[in-house]
This record gives structure tokens, C-alpha cells and sequence, in this order.
């Protein structure tokens, strides 16, 4: 009987130690294949077993950094390279550079330089991983001085709950609800005011999507057209935001040179070329080596909002409420690490003005929807000697809409250029010599306000006449 019990729990060991070793063995193959968030938990039910074992801690930290954790994965990462595990240094290095430490990052990428000084493939890595740093860096150095007003992370799945519009700003809908039967990935479509004219994307060649639009004809939505290709970069192009003036808009890419996932960018109509313009990469903290898109601007509550996943969980994004600036202005401070910290938003508290109290501000981003009771109108547009047009949506002819939408665009840019000349004229009227290039820039300028303001007169006049010759005869 002994004997018997004693054959039964050496089976038992041996089974035992034959299921431990090939789940050890499955999480090594996954890691080794990039299946980190499969790796994940036997590494964790590993490492509650041997906590000192090096290469354990390495691969735990790296399968952590892979997945999104990169706070949690630091100390595991710390603890290899400190035991001296040449692949931890190079992990190590990137997870400070993602986390704006650069100081920390290059300490890292010296002694895995010194480890692997023979290894050309490991120092092409380490090339790559400081291109990297350097360029993120440079970056963190062109942060905008941007007011964070709130914070709030959100299933990715709801990530839409956390954008509340004024109906004047459009509407955010998910791709899926929009177009029944096909599968969207979770991207979202923007329709505008008028609820007659839509952008989202969509599959292009290969794996890439591009950005559409599409116009309501009838009582159902249709000429398909694909943006230009300036903005239909390779990568992918999705989350698109249109402004009030039918002119801008923002998106978020993969291409266009990003951070790393998606970046976002913003692009204006041009008028004079019938094209969008070359988009433009915002600064941080809007972008990140993370994935960051979907930024709206509610021009009526004065807020906007854009989401991120920096830091965050595979199934979490954290969406920021901010205060958009009239122009660009970046932050100017010799501290890096002031400047990391501005851009990384480690706390949204270091970007509020002193003495301002963002409370009432807070409450009206929140709101789902806002009133339009009581308000005469967004502007004041003479058609006849009885007819005044206060709003968009006075509008009959929707082609006269859409040129008067165009003047309003280009009304706002007049109104950014006037800023630039008297700033300019002050500057010169201030000077104590006369500076050549400070008068033709004046010059120029003038240039340009006339030109805009014989634009948006000609706009006016024509979406008048269009609108009297198809309503009023």
C-alpha cells in the first residue's frame, strides 16, 4: 500500500512539474511571437513563484511595456537591468523615453551599447531606439501652453459618452450605427449641423483606410467621394472632425510622420486651389508616442476634448477637456522636466491660469446638449429689405449655405490676419530703426486682408443671389 501511495505522488510531482513547464513554455512562445497580452498572466503566476528570477522579470516587464502598463512594468524592467540582462537595458531605455526621462533612457542605451559593442543587429536597435528619444524630445521642447480643465478614463468601447456637443458643433456617431450590416472597427463618423453631409473612413488599399465624405440626397446619403490625397497619407486616416465653417478639418493618422500610433492632425480648404492644405501635426500635449485622435471643438460651450491612451489599459482611454487657444502658443521654460511633465499631462492642474475658477467652465462641458432658446443668432445676414438670416439653417438653398458657410470660414481667418498686421504694425511703430523686412511682411499682409475681404464680399453677394433666385422668384 506504501508503495502504491508513494508511485502515485511521484506521478503527481512529475505531472505537476510536466503542466508547470509547458505553461512556462507556452508563455515563452507567445512572448517570443509578440503575444504579450496572451504571455501576461503565466508570466505573472510565474513570477509569484520566483520573483528573483532575472529573465522572468524581464520578459513580465517587457510584455507590460508592450501591453500599455508602462508604470507598472518599470520596476520589473529595473530589477533585470540591475541583474545585468543586456536585452532589459534597451526596454528599460525606451519605456524612459516614452516617459519623457531622457537622462534615465540614455543611461540605459550606454551600457546596453556596452553589453552588445560586437553585436551589429543589437546596435542598429539601439540606433533606431535613440532616434527615437531624440526626436520625442525635441518634441516635449514645442509643448503648447494649453488649459486642461478635466480628465476622464472611459471604457473604449463607450469612448463617445465622454463628447458632449452642442447640436450647433454636429454630431459624433459610431461607424457601425451609422452603416448597418458593416464592421467599422469602433471608428467613428461626423455629420455636420445640417444633419446632410457626413466623414468617416474606410478600408483603402490593403489594410490602410482613408477618409470619405458623403452628401444627403434625398432622403438618403450618397455621392461618395474620397479626400485628396494630401490627407489620405499611407498609414491609416480616421476620427474626423469638421468645424462650424465647413473648412477645417482635424483627424488623426498613422502616416504623416506620427509620433508613433496615431497622431493628430488638422487641415484647412483652400479656396484659391480647391484643395485641402499640406495637415499639420499638433503640438504636444495633444499628441504622444501613443495613440491619440478624435479632438472636437465645440465653438458654442468654448471647449474641446481629444482622447488617449497613453498610460492607460488595453480596453481604457482617457479623455481630456480643454480650453482651445485663438492661436498657438507654446510654453517657454528652460526646465525639461517642467516641460515633460506639461506634455505628458501628469497632472492637468499645471496647465490652469492662476486665479481662475474652472468650475462653471467643467459643468457646461458636461452638458449633453445645450438650448438655443432665446438666441437670436450666430450672425447677422442681410438677403432682402424684409429678410434677415440669423443661423445656418435659414438658409433654403443648400448650395447658397455652403458658400456662405465659406465666407464665414474665411471671415475667422480674416480676423486671425488682422491680429497678425497690428501686431506687426505695433511692433514697427515701436521699433527705433525701420526694418525692410518688418515692412514688406506689413505689406504683404495688407495684401492678403484685401484680397481675403474682396473674398468674402464676392462669397456674400453670390450666396445672396443664389438664395433670392431659388426661393424668392
Amino acid at each position: 500500500m506504501k508503495l502504491k501511495y508513494t508511485v502515485f505522488t511521484i506521478l503527481l510531482v512529475i505531472l505537476f512539474q510536466s503542466l508547470h513547464s509547458q505553461t512556462i513554455d507556452d508563455a515563452k512562445s507567445w512572448y517570443l511571437d509578440g503575444r504579450y497580452a496572451d504571455a501576461l498572466p503565466l508570466l505573472r503566476s510565474e513570477y509569484n513563484e520566483n520573483p528573483k528570477d532575472a529573465p522572468l522579470n524581464q520578459w513580465l516587464g517587457v510584455s507590460l511595456y508592450k501591453t500599455g502598463r508602462l508604470v507598472e512594468a518599470e520596476q520589473y524592467l529595473k530589477y533585470a537591468s540591475e541583474k545585468k540582462i543586456p536585452e532589459a537595458y534597451l526596454a528599460l531605455g525606451e519605456l524612459y523615453s516614452k516617459l519623457y526621462r531622457f537622462d534615465e533612457a540614455e543611461k540605459e542605451f550606454d551600457k546596453y551599447q556596452r553589453a552588445n559593442r560586437r553585436n551589429n543587429e543589437a546596435l542598429k536597435k539601439l540606433e533606431q531606439a535613440r532616434e527615437d528619444a531624440d526626436r520625442l524630445k525635441r518634441y516635449v521642447s514645442r509643448t503648447e501652453d494649453v488649459q486642461i480643465i478635466d480628465s476622464i478614463v472611459v471604457p473604449k468601447a463607450e469612448f463617445l459618452s465622454a463628447y458632449n456637443l452642442s447640436s450647433s458643433s454636429g454630431s459624433l456617431l459610431m461607424a457601425d450605427d451609422f452603416f448597418e450590416g458593416q464592421q467599422n472597427g469602433g471608428k467613428t463618423l461626423y455629420m455636420n449641423e445640417r444633419k446632410e453631409k457626413i466623414y468617416y473612413s474606410k478600408g483603402g488599399n490593403g489594410s490602410n483606410s482613408n477618409l470619405y465624405t458623403m452628401e444627403k440626397l434625398l432622403d438618403s446619403f450618397g455621392n461618395e467621394k474620397s479626400l485628396p490625397e494630401s490627407i489620405n497619407d499611407s498609414g491609416n486616416q480616421d476620427y474626423p472632425f469638421v468645424m462650424s465653417d465647413g473648412l477645417t478639418i482635424y483627424f488623426a493618422s498613422t502616416g504623416h510622420n506620427s509620433y508613433g500610433g496615431y497622431d493628430i492632425y488638422a487641415t484647412r480648404y483652400n479656396l484659391n486651389t480647391d484643395t485641402y492644405l499640406t495637415p499639420n501635426q499638433l503640438n504636444m500635449p495633444f499628441n504622444s508616442p501613443f495613440n491619440d485622435y478624435l479632438l472636437v471643438i465645440d465653438e458654442e460651450k468654448g471647449v474641446g476634448w481629444f482622447a488617449s491612451d497613453r498610460y492607460q489599459s488595453e480596453d481604457s482611454v482617457c479623455i481630456y477637456t480643454y480650453i482651445p487657444n485663438e492661436r498657438v502658443t507654446l510654453l517657454e521654460n528652460d526646465d525639461i522636466s517642467y516641460m515633460a511633465k506639461r506634455a505628458i499631462i501628469s497632472s492637468i492642474a499645471d496647465s490652469w491660469r492662476e486665479g481662475i475658477d474652472y468650475s462653471s467652465v467643467i459643468a457646461l462641458a458636461k452638458e449633453v446638449s445645450v438650448s438655443d432658446e432665446g438666441v437670436k443668432g450666430d450672425f447677422e445676414f442681410v438677403i432682402n429689405d424684409r429678410i434677415t438670416y440669423y443661423t445656418l439653417s435659414d438658409f433654403k438653398s443648400s448650395n447658397a449655405r455652403s458658400i456662405f458657410s465659406q465666407a464665414l470660414g474665411l471671415s475667422k481667418q480674416l480676423e486671425e490676419l488682422k491680429a497678425d498686421l497690428s501686431s506687426k504694425r505695433d511692433q514697427f511703430a515701436n521699433s527705433s530703426s525701420t526694418d525692410s523686412n518688418l515692412r514688406a511682411a506689413i505689406l504683404n499682409l495688407e495684401k492678403q486682408a484685401d484680397d481675403l475681404y474682396k473674398e468674402i464680399e464676392r462669397l456674400k453677394i453670390q450666396a445672396r443671389n443664389d438664395e433670392i433666385r431659388n426661393n424668392f422668384n
